[in-house]
């Protein structure tokens, strides 16, 4: 018999199916040790030697795999196909060493991208060592993690209470976020003019054509800077006649792009179904762990960790059979594609992401998984599928037209395109993240070279030039990709850390920096500028990746870059805070002293008039403060508003007056406390308050948001079976609906706002069929059925509970970690959680049914003991 270690319990639970009974398979749970969060775990002045700790949780399952290696003949270990997968089978082998259980025993190494029976028997008959140079990398990039986190935090923690870490790669991520905000508040809006004109043929069909050049000048895009000259032109064309001068259609071909990596996956997911990075990893890992799909368990799709865009061979040939099948022979090219990847040094796992098996179509096994699992599978079928496809035919038409009136003429344009046969497109077509119809894209009618076209109107519209979009998610990780920084297994995680430390916050799928967070990176790019660009950070991620291919030592890597950075923090050590607050009073001089709508100078004090205004250091972080405290006491929050004494004026304590309310005629407020930013109405300790939920930020709340928030909870009608009222509120776990004594939570705070009696009571009563609890007492129910614990058996849920949302198992109850979203958690992410529980003696497993009960002792009654004892 031999020990097969892998990741996950659901992963060894559908390889022990495939590999039989001569291989008992464990799970490591993820990794297993990990360098302990306090200092001297690496040390520079010992060779870079570093400590390694393993938690409860891991210590009991290391001491399961050492027991059953220790009477095995062979451990393989099959963890998955990337650095992160290499570095926990070393991790796993370092510590069987260290017990002395392996002997001369075999250890090899086998590794499979999808976890089918055919990949798994594969992989079992080739096996090989751990590759050394990939786990050195790792070394270097979890070593070179811990020395920037564990040497610049402390120094953030000195010089900018409030700050929380700064990180390698995390702090690169928020300076992108942050630069694109500054350069958003530099932008200056320019006026400028569009002219159309709408033709008709001599068949009385219509068709838009721009205006391109005027009086024999080519027009660029800002060149009608206002209403005078648009005004102008349009009057010049609509008396002008209007000729064809040519008309010109090209054929031009599509052609598609290759299977997913994780990065695009990210992006696609993000554009088409709102999906997270985490979230999308999350739906993504159980498709690629496996699934029941009709009594067979199977991964559908291949490892997603993945920088790779190229396909097996045998996956090729299977999706060129399917293709031939689902669309018919016109689709299918002559020969089949192949791409190359454009990272840099793409590693991690060769193989895009893909199907399993082409011939599971989505819609053969959507009945078998749940709505995102389905969404995402269909997404990466449909885009694995397109790749082998044959290219999109398109004729691109372009007619050239002149308008003539007198002595004045101007040229006008109209483009338009025809798909002749969709190819690729049938399967899948890419969806730009801004919506913008493209006029490329519109069809034109027949127009004949030389014909007289008739106007219909002429339209002249006013726009202003748009400052750059804000990063979402998905064009963050596009961005963090061309770049160079970051790679396939860190991209969710980062953007994870940057919310979990309220660096950013997400409104509308839209990265927004904090105050803090723009207050971290002004300080780092002050004082560590060269730790924060991007090319520093890109050069650094080659160096790891060429030491996984062999090229590099990974502690030569380590000692170049510690010498420089430990000068650089022991410089800093030695500034003043003075001198740290007048640097990013420069550095964020827009966010500290923003423009004041009466012209005044925004660095004098709009309440005592003679003192300076400056950034402060509080016990809460930075806020914007007058130089002759204490006989002043103005303050404002860091990015409020700026403007004197008007009526949204900061007052000393930071409120901002909103309005009042059209009822009471109270005055509505917006103000900061210790639990954050709240609105009020009126004052005194009868006045009505609420927190603002969850995406919304200070700066985004206006009266008609404030006066939703003080209404709530508000009624949403009455139950049509009990004739009580439903309410709908925002609570201490989130948005939800209240109907007697029942509560259901909704997914988004705009829910609550808008949802109707049909669909309330639809959601109540979902949460009654699971059962009732929570608030009114007994078992609360459960809000997301995690499946059978593959130990123990007995289900695993996740419910919410007085303190908190939870996972229970029988009688074991583990709190969920702070932010984590309750319907985010993944089965192994409970057992986790149990295990660790479990090892702190918390709680008891669901019983296992006994052949026989041991009966309880009877006892001898109070009479009948005195009596032995005297007896005795």
């Amino acid at each position: 018999m031999e020990v097969v270690v892998v990741e996950s319990p659901a992963k060894a639970k559908t390889i022990n199916k495939y590999l039989g009974r001569n291989y008992k398979v464990l799970a490591s749970f993820g990794h297993v040790r990990d360098l302990p969060a306090k200092d001297g775990s690496v040390r520079p002045d010992d060779d870079f030697s570093m400590s390694w700790a393993v938690d409860t949780a891991s210590s009991k399952r290391l001491a399961d795999i050492a027991k059953a290696v220790k009477d095995a003949d062979g451990l393989i270990l099959a963890t998955d196909p990337d650095r992160e997968g290499e570095a926990i089978s070393w991790h796993v082998l370092e510590v069987l060493k260290q017990k002395r259980v392996l002997k001369d025993k075999p250890v090899s190494r086998v590794v499979f991208n999808a976890i089918t029976k055919q990949s798994v028997l594969d992989a079992m008959a080739n096996p090989r060592e751990i590759d050394a140079p990939l786990v050195d990398a790792y070394l270097a990039r979890r070593a070179l993690d811990y020395l920037v986190g564990f040497t610049l935090s402390p120094v953030l923690w000195r010089k900018l209470p409030g700050a929380r870490s700064a990180g390698r790669v995390q702090s690169v991520a928020l300076r992108l976020v942050c630069d694109r905000e500054a350069e958003i508040e530099r932008f200056i809006r320019e006026e400028y003019w569009n002219i159309a004109a709408i033709l008709d043929t001599p068949r009385k069909d219509n068709f838009e054509a721009r205006l391109t050049a005027y009086e024999g000048k080519k027009l660029q895009k800002l060149d009608i800077k206002n209403k005078a000259q648009a005004d102008d032109i349009k009057a010049m064309l609509e008396g002008a006649s209007f000729r064809a001068l040519s008309v010109e259609a090209k054929p031009t071909k599509r052609n598609p792009g290759p299977p997913f990596t994780t990065s695009t996956l990210q992006q696609a997911a993000s554009s088409r179904m709102g999906f997270s990075a985490s979230r999308t990893m999350q739906v993504a890992q159980r498709l690629y762990e496996g699934l029941d799909i009709g009594g067979e368990t199977a991964g559908l799709i291949t490892y997603m960790r993945t920088d790779g865009v190229q396909m097996a061979p045998e996956a090729i040939s299977a999706a060129r059979d399917a293709i031939k099948k689902e669309f018919g022979p016109n689709y299918l090219p002559e020969k089949p594609r192949y791409y190359t990847a454009k990272a840099k040094n793409a590693q991690e796992a060769h193989e895009a992401i893909r199907p399993t098996d082409f011939f599971r179509t989505p819609a053969s096994v959507r009945q078998y998984l749940d709505a995102d699992q389905a969404r995402l599978y269909e997404l990466v079928w449909k885009r694995a599928i397109a790749s082998q496809m044959n290219a999109a035919e398109i004729e691109r038409t372009t007619v050239e037209i002149e308008a003539v009136n007198g002595g004045r003429s101007a040229a006008l344009r109209a483009v338009g395109s025809v798909t002749r046969f969709d190819g690729f497109i049938a399967a899948y077509t890419d969806q730009r993240e801004d919506d913008s119809e493209d006029e490329e894209n519109r069809r034109l009618p027949e127009i004949r070279s030389g014909e007289t076209l008739a106007r219909e109107a002429i339209n002249a519209t006013q726009h202003t030039t748009e400052p750059p979009p804000r990063y979402s998610e998905a064009s963050l990780i596009k961005k963090l990709e061309e770049l160079g920084i970051g790679r396939p297994s860190t991209y969710a995680a980062t953007l994870k850390t940057l919310e979990d430390r309220e660096y950013v916050v997400i409104d509308k799928r839209r990265l927004l920096p904090e105050a803090k967070g723009r207050l971290v990176i002004a300080f780092l790019e002050s004082f560590f500028e060269k730790y924060v660009e991007y090319d520093f950070t890109a050069s650094l991620e080659e160096k790891l990746d060429e030491i996984s291919d062999g090229k590099l030592a990974w502690k030569d890597v380590l000692r170049d870059f510690w010498k420089d950075f430990s000068a650089s923090v022991d410089d800093i050590k030695e500034l003043r805070v003075t001198d740290v607050l007048d640097a990013l009073n420069e550095e964020l001089a827009p966010l500290v002293f923003p423009t004041r709508e009466d012209g005044s100078d925004p660095r004098i004090c709009p309440k005592c008039g003679t003192g300076n205004l400056s950034l402060k250091l509080g016990k809460y972080g930075a806020f914007v403060g007058c130089s002759n405290y204490p006989e002043c006491g103005y303050t404002r929050q860091l990015g409020g508003d700026a403007n004197g004494n008007g009526e949204n004026a900061g007052a000393e304590d930071g409120t901002k007056v909103l309005g009042k309310d059209p009822y009471t005629s109270e005055e509505i407020t917006l103000r900061s406390g210790r639990f954050g930013p709240y609105v009020q109405r009126g004052d005194g300790k009868e006045a009505k308050r609420s927190s603002l939920p969850k995406g919304w930020t200070p700066a985004s709340i206006d009266h008609e948001k404030a006066l939703a928030l003080l209404a709530l909870p508000r009624d949403v009608g009455k139950h049509p079976e009990s004739a009580k009222m439903i309410s709908a509120g925002l609570g201490r776990y989130g948005p939800f609906v209240l109907h007697d004594g029942t509560y259901a939570n909704l997914e988004s705070i705009e829910d609550v706002f808008s949802i109707g009696l049909n669909r309330a009571v639809s959601v109540i009563a979902e949460k009654q069929a699971k059962g009732r609890g929570g608030r009114n007492g007994g078992t609360p129910a459960a809000l997301k059925d995690l499946g059978e614990h593959p130990d123990g058996g007995g289900k695993i849920t996740v419910r919410d509970g007085k303190y908190g949302p939870y996972v229970n198992w029988g009688k074991v109850n583990a709190t969920l970690p702070k932010g984590k979203e309750p319907q985010s958690v993944s089965l192994d992410e409970a057992i986790a959680l149990i295990a660790e529980r479990e090892a702190k003696g918390g709680g008891k497993k669901p019983a296992r049914k006994a052949s026989a009960a041991k009966k309880p002792a009877a006892k001898k009654p109070a009479a009948k003991k005195a009596a032995a004892k005297k007896k005795g």
